[in-house]
């Protein structure tokens, strides 16, 4: 999976491009809220990154809400019935919980 994205200060946000408008967008992922910010160069938007997550932390902490939205660790995935079927028995055969495949596919796929 290739994304496009940048981190800054332990944040990322996901960079996607719009050839309308021949610039960038990126959204800061993961936070209690919403900032996102554009540039027309990736040196821009490095800079408009910094601005918009130094305004939405300041904003955060004028309001006292915490910055980033926590994960809780838990989520609901639906697969085709083929597909759950033929997880489970491959889970089986390596001695795995279904949620232990599912957390090793998605660890494989983010290179975490």
């Amino acid at each position: 999976m290739t994304m496009n994205t940048m981190k800054l200060d332990g944040y990322t946000a996901v960079i996607r491009y719009n050839p309308e408008t021949d610039e960038f967008r990126g959204e800061i992922q993961g936070l209690n809220g919403g900032a996102d910010f554009y540039g027309k160069s990736p040196d821009e938007l490095r800079r408009e990154f910094r601005t918009s997550l130094d305004f939405f932390l300041a904003t955060c902490a004028k309001h006292g809400i915490e910055p980033k939205k926590p994960a809780s660790g838990k989520f609901m995935v639906r697969l085709p019935v083929d597909l759950h079927a033929r997880a489970a028995a491959a889970a089986n055969a390596a001695g795995l919980s279904l949620n232990a495949l599912v957390e090793q596919a998605i660890r494989h796929e983010i290179h975490a």
